[in-house]
Protein backbone atom coordinates (compact mmCIF):
# COMPACT_ATOMS: atom_id res chain seq x y z
CA UNK A 1 0.00 0.00 0.00
CA UNK A 2 1.26 3.16 -1.12
CA UNK A 3 1.76 6.42 1.68
CA UNK A 4 -0.95 8.13 -0.16
CA UNK A 5 -3.22 5.49 0.18
CA UNK A 6 -2.11 4.79 4.14
CA UNK A 7 -2.76 8.65 4.51
CA UNK A 8 -6.26 8.51 2.53
CA UNK A 9 -7.14 5.13 5.23
CA UNK A 10 -5.83 7.28 8.25
CA UNK A 11 -8.05 10.10 6.96
CA UNK A 12 -11.08 7.49 6.55
CA UNK A 13 -11.02 6.16 10.19
CA UNK A 14 -10.59 9.14 11.90
CA UNK A 15 -13.66 10.69 9.63
CA UNK A 16 -15.78 7.74 10.68
CA UNK A 17 -14.66 8.04 14.25
CA UNK A 18 -15.78 11.64 14.14
CA UNK A 19 -18.57 10.96 12.77
CA UNK A 20 -19.47 7.67 15.49
CA UNK A 21 -18.60 10.11 18.61
CA UNK A 22 -20.69 13.10 17.49
CA UNK A 23 -23.79 10.55 16.72
CA UNK A 24 -23.30 9.01 20.03
CA UNK A 25 -23.66 12.38 21.51
CA UNK A 26 -27.04 13.14 20.03
CA UNK A 27 -28.65 10.16 20.88
CA UNK A 28 -27.71 10.29 24.42
CA UNK A 29 -29.09 13.96 24.52
CA UNK A 30 -31.97 12.89 23.04
CA UNK A 31 -33.05 9.76 24.20
CA UNK A 32 -32.48 11.18 28.32
CA UNK A 33 -35.48 12.47 27.83
CA UNK A 34 -39.62 11.40 26.64
CA UNK A 35 -41.09 12.78 24.15
CA UNK A 36 -43.29 15.99 25.34
CA UNK A 37 -39.58 16.78 26.37
CA UNK A 38 -38.03 16.49 23.05
CA UNK A 39 -40.98 18.37 21.07
CA UNK A 40 -41.30 21.12 23.55
CA UNK A 41 -39.32 24.34 23.04
CA UNK A 42 -37.45 25.33 26.42
CA UNK A 43 -36.77 28.81 25.43
CA UNK A 44 -37.65 31.32 22.15
CA UNK A 45 -33.45 31.31 22.08
CA UNK A 46 -33.63 27.57 21.14
CA UNK A 47 -35.19 25.04 19.12
CA UNK A 48 -36.82 22.05 19.96
CA UNK A 49 -34.73 19.15 20.22
CA UNK A 50 -36.27 17.06 17.85
CA UNK A 51 -35.46 19.95 15.53
CA UNK A 52 -31.83 19.31 16.09
CA UNK A 53 -32.27 16.20 15.47
CA UNK A 54 -33.64 15.91 12.26
CA UNK A 55 -31.35 19.06 10.96
CA UNK A 56 -29.00 16.92 11.68
CA UNK A 57 -29.53 14.47 9.86
CA UNK A 58 -31.15 16.31 7.17
CA UNK A 59 -27.72 18.61 6.68
CA UNK A 60 -25.63 15.33 6.41
CA UNK A 61 -27.97 13.79 3.88
CA UNK A 62 -27.11 17.26 2.35
CA UNK A 63 -24.01 17.57 2.28
CA UNK A 64 -22.61 13.90 2.17
CA UNK A 65 -25.74 11.92 -0.16
CA UNK A 66 -26.62 14.94 -2.49
CA UNK A 67 -23.48 16.99 -2.71
CA UNK A 68 -20.44 14.40 -2.16
CA UNK A 69 -22.23 11.12 -3.86
CA UNK A 70 -24.09 12.70 -6.15
CA UNK A 71 -27.37 11.15 -5.14
CA UNK A 72 -31.65 11.94 -5.49
CA UNK A 73 -33.27 13.71 -2.22
CA UNK A 74 -34.40 11.43 0.01
CA UNK A 75 -36.86 13.41 1.38
CA UNK A 76 -36.64 16.76 -0.71
CA UNK A 77 -39.92 18.12 1.60
CA UNK A 78 -38.08 18.63 4.31
CA UNK A 79 -35.54 20.71 3.29
CA UNK A 80 -37.43 23.95 4.26
CA UNK A 81 -38.78 22.79 7.34
CA UNK A 82 -35.09 22.16 8.64
CA UNK A 83 -33.55 25.05 6.98
CA UNK A 84 -31.53 27.50 9.94
CA UNK A 85 -32.20 30.40 7.71
CA UNK A 86 -35.79 29.88 6.47
CA UNK A 87 -37.18 29.72 9.94
CA UNK A 88 -36.41 31.46 12.79
CA UNK A 89 -35.62 29.13 16.18
CA UNK A 90 -38.88 30.78 17.78
CA UNK A 91 -41.22 29.99 14.87
CA UNK A 92 -40.00 26.44 14.74
CA UNK A 93 -42.12 24.84 17.05
CA UNK A 94 -45.25 25.27 14.87
CA UNK A 95 -43.74 23.80 11.98
CA UNK A 96 -44.78 20.10 10.93
CA UNK A 97 -41.75 18.71 12.39
CA UNK A 98 -41.16 15.04 12.13
CA UNK A 99 -42.10 13.37 15.15
CA UNK A 100 -39.50 11.92 17.43
CA UNK A 101 -39.79 7.96 16.36
CA UNK A 102 -39.86 9.40 12.58
CA UNK A 103 -36.71 11.81 12.99
CA UNK A 104 -34.88 9.24 14.48
CA UNK A 105 -35.28 6.71 11.80
CA UNK A 106 -34.33 9.24 8.74
CA UNK A 107 -31.35 10.22 10.49
CA UNK A 108 -30.12 6.73 11.08
CA UNK A 109 -30.94 6.02 7.56
CA UNK A 110 -29.00 8.85 6.38
CA UNK A 111 -26.22 7.76 8.43
CA UNK A 112 -26.21 4.40 6.87
CA UNK A 113 -25.51 5.79 3.28
CA UNK A 114 -23.43 8.05 4.27
CA UNK A 115 -21.38 5.74 5.95
CA UNK A 116 -21.27 3.98 2.34
CA UNK A 117 -20.12 7.06 1.02
CA UNK A 118 -17.30 6.91 3.32
CA UNK A 119 -16.27 3.54 2.53
CA UNK A 120 -15.54 4.82 -1.25
CA UNK A 121 -14.95 8.37 -1.57
CA UNK A 122 -11.75 9.43 -2.64
CA UNK A 123 -10.01 12.01 -0.66
CA UNK A 124 -6.89 12.86 -2.66
CA UNK A 125 -6.17 13.57 -6.40
CA UNK A 126 -9.31 14.62 -7.34
CA UNK A 127 -9.16 17.96 -7.39
CA UNK A 128 -12.45 18.19 -5.74
CA UNK A 129 -12.34 20.67 -2.20
CA UNK A 130 -15.31 18.82 -0.69
CA UNK A 131 -13.75 15.79 -0.68
CA UNK A 132 -9.74 16.51 -0.04
CA UNK A 133 -9.01 15.50 3.27
CA UNK A 134 -11.93 13.79 3.72
CA UNK A 135 -13.29 17.72 4.38
CA UNK A 136 -16.71 16.97 4.10
CA UNK A 137 -17.18 14.26 6.57
CA UNK A 138 -15.63 16.55 8.65
CA UNK A 139 -17.53 19.50 8.12
CA UNK A 140 -21.15 16.94 8.99
CA UNK A 141 -19.17 15.75 11.84
CA UNK A 142 -18.13 19.34 13.38
CA UNK A 143 -21.42 20.08 12.87
CA UNK A 144 -23.18 17.81 14.22
CA UNK A 145 -20.77 18.38 17.53
CA UNK A 146 -21.78 21.90 17.43
CA UNK A 147 -25.65 20.89 17.20
CA UNK A 148 -25.36 18.95 20.68
CA UNK A 149 -23.21 21.63 22.00
CA UNK A 150 -26.45 23.44 21.65
CA UNK A 151 -28.88 20.26 22.33
CA UNK A 152 -26.87 20.38 26.20
CA UNK A 153 -27.34 24.49 25.94
CA UNK A 154 -31.15 23.63 25.86
CA UNK A 155 -31.08 20.78 28.31
CA UNK A 156 -29.82 23.54 30.79
CA UNK A 157 -32.52 26.28 30.16
CA UNK A 158 -34.98 23.36 30.59
CA UNK A 159 -36.99 23.75 34.03
CA UNK A 160 -37.46 20.85 36.46
CA UNK A 161 -34.96 17.35 36.95
CA UNK A 162 -32.50 16.93 33.54
CA UNK A 163 -31.16 13.26 33.52
CA UNK A 164 -27.62 14.29 32.91
CA UNK A 165 -24.84 12.82 34.68
CA UNK A 166 -20.35 13.00 34.70
CA UNK A 167 -17.87 12.72 36.41
CA UNK A 168 -16.62 16.38 37.95
CA UNK A 169 -13.15 17.37 37.14
CA UNK A 170 -10.58 16.60 39.26
CA UNK A 171 -10.10 18.47 42.29
CA UNK A 172 -6.40 20.73 42.18
CA UNK A 173 -4.90 22.60 44.35
CA UNK A 174 -5.04 26.08 44.31
CA UNK A 175 -4.04 27.65 41.52
CA UNK A 176 -0.79 29.84 43.14
CA UNK A 177 1.29 30.95 39.78
CA UNK A 178 1.51 34.53 38.36
CA UNK A 179 -2.03 36.10 37.66
CA UNK A 180 -0.83 37.64 34.22
CA UNK A 181 1.77 36.53 31.76
CA UNK A 182 3.53 39.19 29.28
CA UNK A 183 2.98 38.05 25.73
CA UNK A 184 6.27 39.94 23.79
CA UNK A 185 5.29 41.96 20.58
CA UNK A 186 5.93 41.26 16.62
CA UNK A 187 4.22 39.27 14.14
CA UNK A 188 3.05 35.44 14.13
CA UNK A 189 0.68 33.41 11.90
CA UNK A 190 -3.00 34.26 12.51
CA UNK A 191 -5.06 31.44 11.10
CA UNK A 192 -4.34 28.28 9.28
CA UNK A 193 -4.06 27.16 5.11
CA UNK A 194 -3.06 23.31 6.28
CA UNK A 195 -5.63 22.17 8.81
CA UNK A 196 -7.92 19.74 6.72
CA UNK A 197 -11.24 20.45 8.65
CA UNK A 198 -10.66 24.25 9.40
CA UNK A 199 -13.83 25.62 7.97
CA UNK A 200 -13.91 28.96 5.89
CA UNK A 201 -13.28 31.49 8.86
CA UNK A 202 -10.37 30.22 9.89
CA UNK A 203 -8.46 30.66 6.71
CA UNK A 204 -5.75 31.65 4.76
CA UNK A 205 -3.09 31.71 7.46
CA UNK A 206 -1.59 35.53 7.15
CA UNK A 207 1.00 37.35 9.19
CA UNK A 208 -0.42 39.78 11.79
CA UNK A 209 1.54 42.08 13.93
CA UNK A 210 0.73 42.18 17.86
CA UNK A 211 2.16 44.83 20.22
CA UNK A 212 3.48 43.49 23.58
CA UNK A 213 0.03 42.77 25.94
CA UNK A 214 -0.50 41.33 29.52
CA UNK A 215 -3.07 38.46 29.82
CA UNK A 216 -4.86 36.76 32.65
CA UNK A 217 -3.00 33.11 33.29
CA UNK A 218 -6.48 31.48 34.00
CA UNK A 219 -10.04 33.05 32.93
CA UNK A 220 -11.77 34.89 35.38
CA UNK A 221 -13.09 32.96 38.45
CA UNK A 222 -16.61 33.20 39.73
CA UNK A 223 -14.59 34.38 43.34
CA UNK A 224 -13.24 37.54 41.03
CA UNK A 225 -16.64 37.99 39.45
CA UNK A 226 -18.64 38.19 42.53
CA UNK A 227 -15.96 40.67 43.97
CA UNK A 228 -17.16 42.54 40.80
CA UNK A 229 -21.04 42.50 41.98
CA UNK A 230 -20.51 43.05 45.16
CA UNK A 231 -18.63 46.14 44.38
CA UNK A 232 -21.97 47.33 42.77
CA UNK A 233 -20.92 46.76 39.19
CA UNK A 234 -23.96 46.05 38.04
CA UNK A 235 -25.20 49.18 39.05
CA UNK A 236 -22.13 51.91 37.85
CA UNK A 237 -22.88 52.79 34.07
CA UNK A 238 -19.05 54.03 34.42
CA UNK A 239 -18.32 50.39 33.52
CA UNK A 240 -20.66 49.82 30.84
CA UNK A 241 -21.05 50.71 26.86
CA UNK A 242 -24.19 52.47 26.79
CA UNK A 243 -25.41 49.55 24.85
CA UNK A 244 -24.89 47.47 27.75
CA UNK A 245 -25.93 50.13 30.22
CA UNK A 246 -29.14 49.99 28.82
CA UNK A 247 -28.69 46.08 28.11
CA UNK A 248 -28.27 45.58 31.80
CA UNK A 249 -31.65 48.19 32.53
CA UNK A 250 -33.91 47.20 30.67
CA UNK A 251 -33.73 43.21 31.36
CA UNK A 252 -32.80 43.92 35.22
CA UNK A 253 -29.19 41.73 35.34
CA UNK A 254 -27.16 41.24 38.24
CA UNK A 255 -25.32 38.17 38.01
CA UNK A 256 -24.65 35.61 35.57
CA UNK A 257 -27.68 33.99 33.80
CA UNK A 258 -28.43 30.83 36.34
CA UNK A 259 -27.13 32.47 39.08
CA UNK A 260 -29.22 33.85 42.08
CA UNK A 261 -28.36 35.47 46.09
CA UNK A 262 -30.10 33.24 49.01
CA UNK A 263 -28.89 35.15 52.04
CA UNK A 264 -25.14 35.65 51.84
CA UNK A 265 -24.61 33.26 49.49
CA UNK A 266 -24.62 32.97 45.65
CA UNK A 267 -26.43 29.50 44.28
CA UNK A 268 -26.85 28.05 40.88
CA UNK A 269 -29.02 25.92 38.86
CA UNK A 270 -26.61 23.73 36.85
CA UNK A 271 -28.57 20.74 34.83
CA UNK A 272 -31.54 20.96 37.21
CA UNK A 273 -29.22 20.72 40.78
CA UNK A 274 -29.04 23.86 42.33
CA UNK A 275 -25.50 24.38 44.09
CA UNK A 276 -23.25 26.88 45.96
CA UNK A 277 -21.42 28.75 43.53
CA UNK A 278 -17.76 27.24 43.11
CA UNK A 279 -15.39 30.41 44.08
CA UNK A 280 -12.13 28.62 41.71
CA UNK A 281 -14.03 27.92 38.51
CA UNK A 282 -14.30 30.10 35.65
CA UNK A 283 -17.20 32.38 35.49
CA UNK A 284 -20.27 30.98 33.22
CA UNK A 285 -23.04 31.91 31.49
CA UNK A 286 -22.26 35.93 31.26
CA UNK A 287 -22.85 37.95 28.45
CA UNK A 288 -20.40 40.32 26.32
CA UNK A 289 -21.64 42.97 27.68
CA UNK A 290 -21.25 41.82 31.16
CA UNK A 291 -17.06 40.82 30.31
CA UNK A 292 -16.58 43.36 28.56
CA UNK A 293 -17.95 46.10 32.18
CA UNK A 294 -15.73 43.36 34.47
CA UNK A 295 -12.78 44.24 32.43
CA UNK A 296 -13.47 48.22 33.10
CA UNK A 297 -13.75 47.55 36.72
CA UNK A 298 -10.51 45.43 37.07
CA UNK A 299 -8.67 48.45 35.00
CA UNK A 300 -8.48 46.04 32.20
CA UNK A 301 -9.43 45.11 29.09
CA UNK A 302 -10.80 42.06 26.69
CA UNK A 303 -8.31 40.98 24.98
CA UNK A 304 -8.48 41.53 21.01
CA UNK A 305 -8.83 38.36 18.72
CA UNK A 306 -5.56 38.66 17.57
CA UNK A 307 -4.13 39.03 21.01
CA UNK A 308 -6.18 35.59 22.41
CA UNK A 309 -4.65 33.19 19.40
CA UNK A 310 -1.01 34.85 19.84
CA UNK A 311 -1.37 33.83 23.37
CA UNK A 312 -2.84 30.80 22.21
CA UNK A 313 -1.00 29.43 19.76
CA UNK A 314 2.73 31.26 19.17
CA UNK A 315 5.64 29.40 20.58
CA UNK A 316 8.37 32.49 20.66
CA UNK A 317 11.30 30.07 21.15
CA UNK A 318 10.48 28.31 17.93
CA UNK A 319 8.45 31.51 16.10
CA UNK A 320 6.01 28.99 14.96
CA UNK A 321 2.08 29.10 15.42
CA UNK A 322 1.30 25.33 16.94
CA UNK A 323 -1.93 24.22 16.60
CA UNK A 324 -2.53 24.26 20.08
CA UNK A 325 -1.35 25.74 23.23
CA UNK A 326 0.55 22.44 23.95
CA UNK A 327 1.70 21.97 20.39
CA UNK A 328 0.42 20.62 17.34
CA UNK A 329 -0.86 16.47 19.31
CA UNK A 330 -4.54 16.11 19.26
CA UNK A 331 -6.36 17.07 22.79
CA UNK A 332 -6.06 14.45 25.34
CA UNK A 333 -7.95 13.88 28.60
CA UNK A 334 -4.55 15.93 30.10
CA UNK A 335 -4.84 18.79 28.17
CA UNK A 336 -8.49 20.54 28.34
CA UNK A 337 -11.81 19.84 29.45
CA UNK A 338 -13.91 19.12 26.32
CA UNK A 339 -16.48 16.72 24.78
CA UNK A 340 -19.18 16.97 27.47
CA UNK A 341 -16.67 14.55 29.52
CA UNK A 342 -17.46 16.90 32.33
CA UNK A 343 -20.60 19.04 33.04
CA UNK A 344 -19.04 22.02 34.17
CA UNK A 345 -15.73 23.85 33.90
CA UNK A 346 -12.41 22.93 35.77
CA UNK A 347 -10.88 24.94 38.61
CA UNK A 348 -8.69 27.48 37.15
CA UNK A 349 -5.43 26.59 36.89
CA UNK A 350 -6.21 22.81 36.06
CA UNK A 351 -4.49 21.17 33.42
CA UNK A 352 -0.97 22.23 33.05
CA UNK A 353 -0.17 19.90 30.45
CA UNK A 354 -2.33 22.13 28.64
CA UNK A 355 -0.57 25.57 28.64
CA UNK A 356 0.64 27.51 26.21
CA UNK A 357 4.89 27.96 26.14
CA UNK A 358 4.31 31.20 28.08
CA UNK A 359 2.19 29.45 30.44
CA UNK A 360 -1.16 30.69 29.83
CA UNK A 361 -3.88 28.05 31.00
CA UNK A 362 -6.95 26.55 30.28
CA UNK A 363 -7.20 28.63 26.69
CA UNK A 364 -8.55 25.44 25.26
CA UNK A 365 -12.19 24.02 26.78
CA UNK A 366 -14.18 24.77 30.23
CA UNK A 367 -15.55 28.20 28.84
CA UNK A 368 -15.92 29.96 25.61
CA UNK A 369 -13.67 33.35 26.12
CA UNK A 370 -15.41 36.38 25.07
CA UNK A 371 -12.41 38.72 22.81
CA UNK A 372 -12.79 42.62 21.82
CA UNK A 373 -13.31 42.05 18.28
CA UNK A 374 -15.85 42.07 16.01
CA UNK A 375 -16.27 39.43 13.49
CA UNK A 376 -14.39 39.89 10.08
CA UNK A 377 -12.78 37.72 7.13
CA UNK A 378 -9.29 37.67 7.30
CA UNK A 379 -7.52 39.01 4.03
CA UNK A 380 -8.47 36.79 1.13
CA UNK A 381 -10.88 34.99 2.38
CA UNK A 382 -12.98 32.53 0.31
CA UNK A 383 -16.43 31.38 1.15
CA UNK A 384 -16.95 27.65 1.32
CA UNK A 385 -18.41 25.35 0.41
CA UNK A 386 -21.26 27.76 1.15
CA UNK A 387 -21.39 31.64 2.03
CA UNK A 388 -24.12 31.30 4.84
CA UNK A 389 -21.54 29.62 7.29
CA UNK A 390 -19.65 32.60 7.74
CA UNK A 391 -19.59 35.51 5.54
CA UNK A 392 -23.51 36.30 6.27
CA UNK A 393 -22.45 36.77 9.87
CA UNK A 394 -19.47 39.34 9.11
CA UNK A 395 -19.99 42.50 10.77
CA UNK A 396 -20.08 44.70 14.07
CA UNK A 397 -23.50 43.06 15.14
CA UNK A 398 -21.41 39.57 16.34
CA UNK A 399 -18.72 39.23 18.59
CA UNK A 400 -16.13 36.67 18.41
CA UNK A 401 -15.72 34.18 21.04
CA UNK A 402 -12.81 32.12 21.48
CA UNK A 403 -11.52 28.42 23.46
CA UNK A 404 -14.66 26.20 23.37
CA UNK A 405 -15.89 24.94 26.43
CA UNK A 406 -16.52 22.13 28.28
CA UNK A 407 -19.36 21.03 26.13
CA UNK A 408 -17.11 21.46 22.79
CA UNK A 409 -15.97 18.33 21.34
CA UNK A 410 -12.32 18.35 19.89
CA UNK A 411 -13.08 17.71 16.52
CA UNK A 412 -14.61 21.22 16.57
CA UNK A 413 -12.07 22.91 18.47
CA UNK A 414 -8.29 24.21 17.89
CA UNK A 415 -6.27 27.02 18.08
CA UNK A 416 -7.65 28.78 15.12
CA UNK A 417 -11.64 27.98 15.58
CA UNK A 418 -13.92 31.04 15.55
CA UNK A 419 -16.67 31.16 17.12
CA UNK A 420 -19.42 34.10 17.33
CA UNK A 421 -22.36 35.34 19.17
CA UNK A 422 -24.70 38.79 19.39
CA UNK A 423 -22.77 40.68 22.62
CA UNK A 424 -26.67 39.87 24.77
CA UNK A 425 -26.38 36.00 24.31
CA UNK A 426 -25.74 34.26 27.90
CA UNK A 427 -27.35 30.91 27.73
CA UNK A 428 -24.48 30.14 25.91
CA UNK A 429 -21.12 28.12 28.00
CA UNK A 430 -19.30 31.66 27.56
CA UNK A 431 -16.67 33.24 30.27
CA UNK A 432 -13.66 35.73 29.90
CA UNK A 433 -10.41 36.78 30.64
CA UNK A 434 -8.86 39.89 30.62
CA UNK A 435 -5.61 41.85 28.87
CA UNK A 436 -3.95 44.95 29.67
CA UNK A 437 -1.37 47.15 27.70
CA UNK A 438 1.62 47.55 29.10
CA UNK A 439 2.18 50.89 30.48
CA UNK A 440 4.44 53.15 28.03
CA UNK A 441 8.31 53.46 30.34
Amino acid sequence: MTDAALDTEALRERALAALTTARERTAFLTSCVDEPELTAQHSPLMSPLVWDLAHIGNQEEMWLLRAVAGREAMRPDIDGLYDAFEHPRSERPSLPLLPPAEARTYAAEVRGRALDVLESAAFEGTGARLTEAGFAFGMIAQHEQQHDETMLITHQLRKGPVALTAPDPEPVPLFTGPAEVLVPGGPFTMGTSTEPWSLDNERPAHRREVASFFIDTTPVTNAAYQAFIAAGGYDDPRWWTPDGWAHVRQHSLHAPLFWYRDGRQWLRRRFGVTEVVPPDEPVLHVCWYEADAYARWAGRRLPTEAEWEKAARHDPVTGRSTRYPWGDADPAPEHANLGQRHLRPAPAGSYPAGESPLGVRQLIGDVWEWTASDLAPYPGFDAFPYKEYSEVFFGPEYRVLRGGSFAVDAVACRGTFRNWDYPIRRQIFSGFRTARTPEAV
